[in-house]
């Protein structure tokens, strides 16, 4: 069965995103190609008990078995040693990731405590837009019961756009709840040379 996300995008998003952009062809629509969701362990990654865990969870999350990442060099303060379990990670294609995107946006997200969006400073040069979730307990799948220690998630959606702006127009209509940061938010404030505030004083008083 054919996603609902995807029927969507086939038949609605994309003749919506040609208008937007004055696009006359189909394939000058932005588009996701996959989804990677990655789960760091740090240490917890050494307990086979704990990796296990998580496994499962990501698993129950994303609707795929998750890869072990490996540790590429040793590092004393986060007590990671090179060769050794580091995270979980997953990518998703084509109906899994559609599947995954309409839980996320429509379910999961909306889950999270004060939830204020999404920055739109998350997007970079190359089409790929990444934002972090505090708590993967936020997705339906997990029993909250059985969680024995509240983990985060980065999420990373790879898009085929040319500009971040595009990017930005294609998630938002998958829905995505995208708010402009604050750093794009703030005013420039502009700054006077003294000899300019000299120059206008004089002005001022003839």
């Amino acid at each position: 069965m054919t996603p609902r996300l995807k029927e969507k995008y086939k038949n609605e998003i994309v003749k919506n995103l040609m208008s937007k952009m004055n696009q006359k062809n189909i394939f000058g629509v932005p588009r996701i190609k996959k989804i990677v969701v990655n789960m760091g362990l740090g240490a917890d990654g050494s307990d086979k008990k704990i990796l296990k865990s998580c496994i499962q969870d990501l698993s129950s999350i994303t609707g795929q078995q998750p890869l072990v990442t490996k540790f590429k060099k040793s590092i004393s303060n986060f007590k990671s040693r090179k060769g050794t379990d580091a995270g979980l990670k997953v990518t998703l294609r084509n109906d899994r990731m559609f599947e995954f995107l309409d839980r996320l946006v429509n379910i999961a997200l909306p889950r999270i405590k004060d939830f204020r969006g999404l920055a739109d400073s998350g997007c970079d040069k190359f089409g790929n837009y990444s934002f972090g979730i505090k708590e993967h307990i936020i997705f339906p799948e997990i029993n909250f019961d059985k969680v024995d220690k509240i983990r985060g998630l980065d999420v990373t959606i790879v898009t085929d756009s040319n500009t971040p702006e595009d990017t930005i127009l294609l998630l938002k209509e998958f829905n995505f709840p995208i708010v402009k940061s604050a750093k794009r938010r703030a005013k420039k404030i502009k700054i006077i040379p003294k000899q300019e505030e000299k120059k206008e004083e004089k002005e001022k008083n003839g």
